[in-house]
């Protein structure tokens, strides 16, 4: 009688199904988030219930509790028993998470996004390229020239070169040696790329933007903090140029005043 054969379990399949399920539950969280941050779902609005929603999405409920857990990690939802979950009021979202901006150029942004983010970044990097002037060492300025130079081989219509971009600039973050400054790094980053990716959506760059780069990197190299901190200053500038006219952000209170008119 011949052995009965004994099924091996599949290589991996533990594996898969970890991965499956963390995709589930994050395309749910990307869904969700994408619904807030947009303003279809506004703060103090409440989620459907676990039970209801799972249903809704054919997932489980395991899945979708995991789910609202990545949003309540951003802020965007809290919850409470016998309340719910609930949309967060604005103030409470990481707004500079990599996850949330992305989820906020996934359309159209608001005006107020794009005005807020080069906002931020007048602020905070050309003081940042001053610091790093001052305080550079050879491993940020090997670093900034290896990310220029793969930027001007890839050009930022590509993803390889928008990852170079976001290591230029990381770089110059690192190169601050103030760990408050260098926190910011993630979202920084990702402010930069979400600003790029939108302009590229809407049509490819006219303008190569290394050489504006190349300024700074130029500054900083020399140890001139009055002369990075002009060319970042003129480099964000540029940027914000290169954005064309009809989505180019206009000042947040005008832009507001626009809306509540039409109302």
């Amino acid at each position: 009688m011949a052995a009965k054969k004994t099924r091996k379990p599949v290589a991996g399949s533990g594996a898969h199904t970890h991965r499956k399920s963390l995709r589930l539950h994050g395309s749910i969280a990307r869904d969700l988030g994408v619904l807030i941050v947009s303003g279809r779902y506004r703060p103090g609005h409440i989620l459907d219930g676990e039970v209801e929603a799972s249903e809704q999405r054919k997932v489980s409920r395991t899945a979708y509790r995991e789910a609202l857990r990545i949003l309540a990690a951003k802020g965007l939802v809290n919850s409470r028993p016998r309340v719910g979950t609930r949309v967060s009021a604005l103030e409470q979202w990481q707004l500079l998470d990599p996850d949330v901006l992305a989820w906020a150029f996934s359309g159209e942004p608001e005006p107020e996004v794009l005005h807020g983010l080069f906002e931020l970044r007048t602020i905070v990097e050309p003081a940042a390229a001053a610091l790093a002037a001052a305080r550079r060492d050879q491993s940020h300025l090997d670093t900034m020239r290896r990310a220029l130079d793969a930027m001007t081989l890839h050009s930022l219509n590509v993803e390889q070169g928008r990852l170079a971009d976001k290591e230029f600039h990381a770089a110059l973050l690192r190169a601050t040696a103030n760990p408050y400054i260098v926190s910011l790094t993630n979202g920084v980053t990702a402010a930069v790329n979400a600003l790029t990716e939108f302009k590229q959506r809407i049509a490819p760059l006219k303008r190569d933007p290394v050489p504006d780069h190349m300024r700074v990197y130029d500054a900083i190299a020399a140890k001139d903090a009055e002369g990075a901190r002009a060319a970042m200053t003129e480099l964000i500038r540029l940027a914000l140029m290169d954005t064309p006219i009809k989505q180019r952000p206009r000042h947040v209170a005008a832009t507001r005043a626009q809306r509540e008119a039409r109302h």
